[in-house]
């Protein structure tokens, strides 16, 4: 096996590739250990394959399109016990590497670059779009340490090595940009050891477009840090809506607020019973995200606050629970109708009707959604092949 693998992906590169792969060599030279170098072609038609076939690079086709299938791709044809990865429009010094073999030699799993002064890197004059640097990279990576408790400042630096048995144990599977996201989310999930090295980010030697776009890109590394954060995504929002709802609702059920010249009443209780409804429906579908993804193997199986709710909450707790409150929701709606039959079924008054009616309607779609739910949680919890 050898030592070194670096992975270029490729897609129209023949303006840089060249300049990239002799940068290549010369840090392979500097470390002096064997190494290749492997450019991931995504579908080049500007002659960038036969470039690389003449300096002496491997070529790896990938035919499925995406940064994340070409990586992929290049990254699992490669024979290297490390690898390296980085874009092939010579933003990234490859002559350089001698920091990430540092770190690698030394155990760590995963190496990032970090182009972000605040990590130490440098942005050349050019080399990142202001929206980039100042919104885009520094909000997405403050998110990512947020939700998965990482030490990383730069989350998407194209720039980074890994040892490819780590690689292995991760089961990447995003095909676009968000791949990058995907592999510092899984590596700080499951506990690996992560380093950071500052890097020197240059203005990209190409004439024609990036093949990032901004926004799009952005939304799709955001959307993939949610769907593998069901605690933020669903069990936050959902909680505050359910314990704002039912804290309002307690007391605007004893009788109208009044705050200055604003009454709360009636119909305010009314939207805190579409809070708890929502919010409680919302807080469910975290713990089912949750449950789905750690019996698929997405989501390791760690500490988490939602695992005592696991254990409590059984089929048998769960039923019963849904049919308590089922009950009592159904008593309050036999008084309200009691209530009713004292004015001789005829006019009542209507904010006291809603202030039984609403309350009681509320408990019994508690009850439905906790009863139903039990049994969804319990097939999730059944072994799959």
């Amino acid at each position: 096996m050898l030592d070194l693998s670096i992975v270029m992906p490729c897609l129209n590169e023949a303006e840089t590739l060249g300049t990239c792969i002799t940068k290549a060599k010369i840090g392979i030279e500097k470390l002096g250990i064997a190494a290749e170098i492997i450019v991931a072609d995504n579908g080049s038609t500007d002659g960038s394959r036969e470039i690389a076939e003449s300096m002496g690079a491997r070529v790896v086709k990938v035919p499925g399109k995406g940064y994340g299938n070409a990586l992929r791709g290049g990254i699992e044809a490669a024979q290297g016990r490390w690898i390296i990865m980085g874009d092939a429009d010579d933003s990234y010094d490859f002559s350089d590497l001698a920091p990430f073999a540092e770190k690698l030699s030394q155990g760590y799993d995963l190496v990032m670059g970090c182009r972000l002064p605040k990590g130490g890197g440098t942005i050349m004059p050019g080399a990142m779009p202001l929206k980039h640097r100042w919104l885009g990279n520094p909000v997405l990576s403050f998110l990512g340490r947020f939700f998965f408790k990482g030490a990383v400042t730069d989350f998407h630096c194209g720039l980074r090595g890994f040892t490819k048995e780590a690689y292995q144990q991760l089961g990447l599977r995003t095909t676009g940009m968000e791949f990058a996201s995907e592999m510092v989310v899984k590596c700080s999930l499951q506990a690996m050891k992560i380093a950071e090295v500052p890097i020197t980010l240059y203005k990209d030697g190409r004439s024609r477009p990036s093949h990032l776009r901004s926004w799009r890109d952005g939304w799709r590394h955001l959307r993939f840090m949610l769907l593998y954060c069901p605690t933020w995504l669903f069990v936050v929002p959902g909680l505050t809506l359910l314990l704002g709802g039912t804290i309002l609702g307690i007391r605007l059920w004893q009788g109208p607020l009044h705050v200055g010249i604003v009454i709360f009443d009636t119909n305010t209780l009314l939207v805190c019973s579409m809070n708890v409804v929502a919010g409680l429906q919302i807080f469910f579908f975290g713990v089912f995200t949750r449950a789905f993804a750690i019996s698929e193997g997405v989501l390791p199986k760690t500490p988490n606050p939602l695992d005592n709710l696991y254990q409590l909450f059984t089929l048998e707790k769960g039923v019963l629970l849904g049919l308590v409150i089922l009950l009592a929701g159904l008593a309050k709606l036999v008084m309200a109708t009691l209530y009713w039959k004292e004015a001789h079924f005829g006019v009542i008054s209507y904010p006291d009707s809603l202030r039984m009616v609403i309350p009681a309607v509320t408990l019994m779609m508690i009850g439905v959604q906790i009863f139903f739910s039990s049994f969804f949680l319990s097939i999730l919890d059944l072994p799959r092949k």
